[in-house]
């Protein structure tokens, strides 16, 4: 089994909006904003090689918007998510499956290129993965979350016909189980991947990075923060007690982290790559 993050763009988000409800003075002082209260952020997707198939986490945001969207995303540093593959040695016809952990326009973006003036898929011959529930989410979407929804982006997977529906929590293959969370999004899949019998998890939107780890740094874009937050506190004190790696999507500091149990709650034990963590953790 081969796990490999690679980051499909650098772009930089609304301070305020990543931290929620937090005091800027206290999220500032560990992550700095610019003048224009913008911090540094990261679409971090991942492969799973397992020999017979190959799974892509993510997909980014692609490059097939305007201008204008893209005045808005800040990106910066950009490489692009078919170079990003190429620099690990994957082609976009080697993908056999990508898994949406939800569909708002910077996970699902990257699977649906510009062709002419039509669309067409940029992994030819894979299949597409989403929870049902996301899925019937993101076509009825509510007033709140409907701009992270774009038609151009679902679409043309649904007129491709390689749309696949997950349906509830379960194994996906012998090494990698989805769950399900909903504090975010409705019907978020969050994989975790036997790794060698250590636990590698992508936690996408749920934990997006690792100064999200105390119970009330909670996004401003969760549709049920309350429900994030009992999410976060099983899920954190279950990857304290089991040794999990998690693996953050979007943050630009650091790409896999593990957690230990403190006084003041699940805390950051260490992080950096996956690869190190992975040759270290027991």
């Amino acid at each position: 089994m081969k796990l490999i993050p690679v980051v499909a763009e650098n772009w930089k988000a609304d301070g305020g909006t990543v931290f929620g409800v937090v005091p800027k003075a206290m999220w500032n002082a560990l992550c700095p904003a610019d003048d224009d209260n913008l911090v540094k952020s990261v679409s971090r997707v991942m492969v799973a090689d397992d020999g017979e198939r190959v799974v892509l986490f993510d997909t980014g945001m692609g490059n097939k918007q305007d201008d204008k969207f893209f005045g808005h995303r800040h990106l910066f540093g950009h490489r692009g998510l078919i170079e990003a593959l190429a620099g690990v040695g994957y082609h976009p016809d080697q993908i056999t499956d990508v898994v949406f952990t939800h569909l708002h326009y910077d996970h699902v973006g990257g699977a649906v290129k510009r062709d002419g003036d039509g669309f067409s898929l940029v992994f030819p011959n894979a299949l597409h993965w989403v929870s049902r529930a996301q899925w019937d989410w993101a076509m009825n979407p509510n007033k709140r979350e409907a701009a992270s929804y774009l038609p151009e982006n679902l679409l043309p997977l649904q007129q491709a016909g390689v749309l696949r529906f997950v349906e509830q929590e379960g194994a996906f293959t012998n090494s990698i189980f989805f769950r399900i969370f909903n504090g975010h999004t409705r019907g978020q899949i969050i994989p975790v991947v036997d790794y060698q019998g250590t636990k590698v998890v992508y936690t996408a939107d749920f934990l997006a990075s690792h100064l999200h780890l105390p119970l009330a740094w909670i996004p401003s874009y969760d549709i049920e923060p309350l429900i994030t937050l009992q999410e976060k506190e099983h899920f954190l004190a279950e990857a304290a007690d089991e040794n999990y790696i998690i693996v953050l999507e979007h943050d630009f500091d650091a790409e896999a982290i593990t957690v230990q149990h403190t006084p003041k709650g699940v805390r950051l034990r260490r992080k950096g790559s996956l690869a190190s963590l992975l040759s270290t953790e027991p």
